[in-house]
């Protein structure tokens, strides 16, 4: 596999495509043709506003796509990752009931069905075979949805991406979904480097069997293009002759894999109009245009998607991954892409790429923004745009400007991007909103900007925070300021001061003048790094956000007990996590109490629900510290004759592969862990059938010396 010279443009024109897709059809998912037609005409822009809901949402599509390929990364980028890994990164980032998955139940939600199964211990690929769960079940559309991340990491390697989409497929589905999650994925794999879209079916169509209803779904298609010019009786047809009714279940892969096909021939290669039908033609609306806008974004690239309305301004790159690793929630099309392209590189040898040194935000693709938007406040409404643009980087190509006008005494420019939920999606509704924020005291902001040399007079530039208080109301705190004449470039470096805990809910850039000012300021990078001196605890104020910043992986989350952290667990373990994968070195530190439980304690490196260390408290009177990963192993065990409603001071220090911990103040465990997995991770309450109560939970950098 050669990796194409454009390779990092056209994964994030896919992640785009799948984005845009998956945004434009979210709002009328389910729906069928005749009331599509009826309510909204054909569907050539986004409807949200239309149906009165948000457009950047969370959803299956998007959160299964990008956290399961995950596996990968987790695994070691290995060509040799199997179905039974990827069965193990469902366990790991999955919350029961709440994240990622439509939980309908077993025998009705085939992914639903297919976690019971991995849980309960069989692994992938029976988890998700006819044999294991029966046909319907198992030949539902969920693997054809998740499918395309495997092919980005696959580019002009249909092999790979074929044997992939296998795996990743099995793991909850079997029969005509396997082959309908291959065709998508050798077609997005050779559209790296293959413009024809026929010549993409052809190829496609090998992988499969000959006699599938997928392959003679695709035949039918290309037959009726033939015969057929007009789109809309060509679907009449796809419902006559494959059609819900022909098919059991809920969301069946055979009806809405012809509606791609139908979308894909019908659309003559242009993204809105192939968006446009696979939209309007209904069913199941998100997924189907979420491939179609993948795997057209790939093939055409950004040019492609910009050839029409324009779809990337309200989408600003914004993308919510609602899994157990909260801290990557909050997250944007380049931060994925780069992901997923540093592990395609991997998987031919080659070194990842980190643009600008590695900076969180980079702007280093056309068109990209990274999440930022402009402020619409009273005092900033109308005094700022902000657009992608070559050049004024210390680093790179490519930087974010921010054009400014009218500012004056009052009136202030603001941009700004999320590091945690988003006040306008606190009550979305739908799929499970679990998130972490990604930025904390302690840790240190580092930014770079520059006023442009043609500006008539000085700006000046100030970082800022908005953090979420009493009532949930954001406020403001500012942070450190420059007077920026024309030409003048400035560093900003801020370490993030003491929030109390409030979770911040975004970090941004302020410009003011005293009197009335235009000009452009350009935002070069902007990243953190280190890991936060904070303590969670509960706020004097009445705001509840503190609270959803804890990814909730437990049975109970208790809010009318006196301690800010009640946690029950019926059966088997639970865990109450925050904090990124970005932490690495660090102490966290928590006293407990505990009502019978089997056993309890604090984690760090906490990467999702099964990757982790932990210092427990265990019933039979000892303490052990242990890694959890594919399974679970004892580093270190001590006596200790802990007693219920007794309050134990725990800590957990993590340095390298260096482990200690202590109860009370005692050392119990001073371990090296070499080679692990576990490299960074956030920080969890550990319970396993029982209760526990704390009051604060503080995590502070580690000790100088061992």
């Amino acid at each position: 596999m050669v990796l194409p010279i454009d390779y990092e443009e056209r994964v994030y024109a896919g992640v785009l495509g799948k984005l845009i897709g998956v945004y434009l059809g979210r709002p009328i998912e389910g729906w069928d043709y005749e009331r599509i037609m009826q309510e909204l005409g054909e569907v050539n822009y986004y409807v949200h506003k239309r149906c009165g809901v948000p457009l950047v949402v969370t959803d299956d599509d998007i959160s299964g796509t990008f956290g399961f390929a995950r596996a990968m990364s987790d695994y070691g980028n290995a060509r040799t990752l199997t179905a039974q890994q990827i069965g193990q990164t469902w366990l790991n980032y999955i919350i029961e009931d709440r994240t990622i998955l439509w939980w309908g139940g077993v025998g009705n939600s085939t992914e639903h069905t297919a976690y019971i199964r991995l849980k309960n211990g069989l692994t992938a690929p029976q988890s998700g075979a006819i044999a294991t769960n029966g046909k319907t079940v198992a030949e539902q559309i969920g693997s054809q949805i998740f499918i395309d991340s495997w092919a980005l990491m696959a580019p002009n390697d249909p092999d790979l991406a074929s044997e992939l989409a296998v795996k990743a497929a099995s793991v909850s589905h079997d029969g005509e979904a396997i082959y309908g999650a291959q065709v998508i994925a050798v077609m997005e794999s050779l559209a790296f480097g293959e413009t024809n879209l026929d010549s993409l079916l052809d190829a496609a169509v090998r992988y499969i069997p000959h006699d599938s209803t997928i392959y003679r779904v695709i035949a039918d298609l290309r037959e009726w293009r033939v015969t057929e010019p007009d789109w809309h009786r060509a679907r009449a047809k796809v419902a006559e002759r494959y059609g819900y009714d022909k098919y059991p279940g809920n969301v069946h892969i055979v009806p809405n894999h012809a509606v791609i096909m139908l979308a894909l021939l019908y659309g003559d290669d242009d993204f809105q109009k192939s968006l446009m039908i696979a939209n309007t033609a209904g069913w199941d609306t998100d997924c189907n245009a979420g491939n179609v806008g993948c795997l057209l974004g790939i093939k055409n690239g950004l040019a492609g998607i910009d050839n029409g309305p324009d779809w990337r301004s309200p989408v600003a790159d914004r993308l919510f991954l609602t899994t157990a690793d909260g801290g990557r929630c909050i997250t944007d099309a380049v931060s994925e892409s780069y992901h997923l392209v540093n592990m395609g590189r991997a998987l031919v040898g080659e070194a990842p790429v980190q643009p600008k040194n590695g900076a969180r935000f980079h702007f280093g693709l056309p068109g990209s923004v990274q999440g930022f938007t402009v402020a619409n406040d009273v005092e900033s409404e109308g005094t700022a745009t902000i657009v992608n643009v070559a050049g004024h980087s210390a680093l790179g190509q490519r930087s974010l400007a921010i054009c400014y006008q009218k500012l004056a005494t009052g009136r202030a420019a603001r941009v700004s991007t999320s590091t945690f939920i988003p006040p306008d999606a606190l009550s979305m509704r739908g799929y499970g909103f679990y998130a972490s924020p990604t930025l904390y005291t302690g840790q240190t902001v580092q930014a770079r900007i520059g006023a442009d040399a043609a500006d008539a007079q000085a700006v000046t530039a100030q970082l800022y925070l908005s953090v979420y208080g009493d009532q949930d109301v954001l406020r403001k705190i500012d942070g450190p300021s420059v007077v920026l004449n024309p030409g003048d470039c400035h560093d900003f470096i801020w370490q993030i001061p003491d929030t109390a805990g409030d979770p911040i809910a975004a970090i941004g850039l302020e410009l003011r003048s005293p009197r009335a000012a235009a000009g452009t300021v350009y935002l070069d990078t902007l990243t953190w790094s280190g890991s936060p001196n904070v303590t969670f605890a509960k706020p004097a104020h009445t705001g509840n956000q503190w609270r959803s910043a804890w990814v909730n992986g437990v049975d109970i989350l208790g809010d009318r007990w006196p301690e800010a952290f009640y946690i029950a667990q019926n059966n088997g373990r639970g865990l109450l996590i925050q904090g990124a994968r970005e932490w690495m070195d660090y102490t966290a530190s928590a006293t407990i109490k505990v009502e019978s439980a089997h056993e309890a304690g604090i984690a760090v490196r906490v990467q999702g629900m099964r990757r982790y260390y932990a210092l427990l408290l265990s019933a039979g009177g000892h303490v052990r510290l242990v890694r959890v990963l594919d399974g679970e192993t004892t580093l270190a065990e001590a006596a200790c004759n802990w007693e219920s409603t007794h309050a134990y001071a725990l800590r957990l220090e993590v340095k390298g592969c260096h482990l200690r911990g202590w109860v009370d103040d005692q050392l119990v465990a001073d371990v090296d862990d070499q080679g692990s997995l576990l490299s960074g991770g956030g920080v969890a309450y550990v319970i396993e059938q029982g209760t526990l109560m704390s009051d604060s939970f503080s995590v502070t950098p580690p000790s100088l010396s061992y």
